[in-house]
């Protein structure tokens, strides 16, 4: 799959998309299964945040795996042709009224695959027509592409994040 060019996204994207090295659907297959099993090494961190007022690494996978579903659906909204602009969301206020740190990190690992694993069928479908529509999302056109490769990025940067500042 061809990178996306740099009119298909809002400059926002850029920074995921930056990450993704090669072709962005063997990377999102790659991040199924590794993914998980990152998540799964963190355990002892679990209900860690490296600094007063950030999110603790399970807030974090949690906003990984809600930001992975809003990404998708758009995803899937702009490969059919949907007309109508979505909204933007705010990750704060995601965070702030879910319910993350009740959960286990396991149920978030399990969480993940199963949604990846789902995410793949669609990817894996798309045609080149499909890859090159867009969408309107937070007030930004974005290509289904470009969506593709900033899934994959978003998890690239945040495990960055993860071994850079909680680790």
């Amino acid at each position: 799959m061809n990178r996306p060019q740099i009119h298909e996204y809002p400059a926002w994207g850029e920074k995921y998309i930056s990450l993704v090295e090669g072709d962005a659907l063997e990377v999102l297959k790659k991040q199924a299964s590794d993914f998980p099993d990152f998540i799964n090494s963190l355990v002892e961190k679990a209900d860690y945040a490296y600094a007063p007022g950030k999110w603790t690494i399970k807030e974090l996978i949690g906003h990984i795996i809600d930001t992975e579903r809003i990404l998708t659906y758009r995803l899937t909204c702009f490969a059919r042709a949907e007309n109508h602009a979505l909204p933007g969301f705010e990750e704060d206020d995601y965070v702030a009224n879910a319910h993350f740190k009740d959960r286990s990190l396991l149920s978030f690992s399990e969480e993940f695959a199963l949604l990846r694993k789902s995410g793949l069928y669609l990817f894996g479908s798309l045609t080149e027509p499909e890859l090159n529509r867009s969408g309107t999302a937070a007030e930004r056109q974005i290509t289904v592409r470009a969506l593709l490769f900033v899934i994959a990025g978003h998890i690239i940067h945040h495990t960055q994040i993860i071994k850079s500042r909680y680790l």
